[in-house]
């Protein structure tokens, strides 16, 4: 019995698996009151996680092969829509905040975090050209070479963690 794919038997499900979904999901610590996952998508992404495949799946849960590709997306993309929120409450939550106006070199923009962080007795973890990287791999198409093309905010948290977020606040 292994947790990849032959011969289900734990739930009375189709044949084909092999995996007690219920107790994956519970050492998991899947709770579908506070999740943003339904069970259905816990399922899904718990299975796929474990290399069975779609149709398999489907046989499963008793669906097509589409669905479950649909379900998928809907819950990877609910997983994205929740660490994003998490990344934008650390950033508010942040003790230091820089904004980083569009035009600064990227090359300043260590020093800009460092004064913040000096300022509110907050060490960073990391070296000027590594939180340098750290910003503009973070910002994305907000950072064009070395210029911020559009404005961002990096947090430090209290414990030296760096976040990066898009601005939306423009001059005006």
């Amino acid at each position: 019995m292994d947790d990849t794919g032959a011969g289900y038997a734990s739930d009375g499900g189709e044949p084909g698996l092999d995996i007690d979904i219920d107790s994956l999901l519970d050492r998991a610590g899947f709770d579908p009151e506070a999740s943003v996952l339904t069970r259905r998508q816990a399922e899904v992404l718990l299975l796929r996680e474990r290399g069975v495949r779609q149709t398999t799946i489907a046989d499963h849960i008793g669906t097509s092969r589409a669905n479950v590709s649909s379900i998928e997306a809907s819950a990877r993309a609910n997983v994205e829509k929740a660490r994003e929120t998490v990344a934008f409450s650390e950033a508010l939550s942040a003790p230091v905040r820089v904004e980083v106006d569009v035009g600064t070199d990227l090359y300043d923009v260590p020093k800009l975090v460092y004064d913040a962080c000096d300022e509110a007795g907050v060490k960073v973890n990391h070296t000027a050209p590594d939180l340098m990287k750290a910003v503009s791999d973070a910002a994305g198409d907000a950072v064009q070479g070395r210029e911020v093309r559009e404005p961002i905010l990096v947090g430090v948290t209290s414990t030296g963690d760096v976040r990066v977020r898009h601005s939306t606040e423009q001059d005006g």
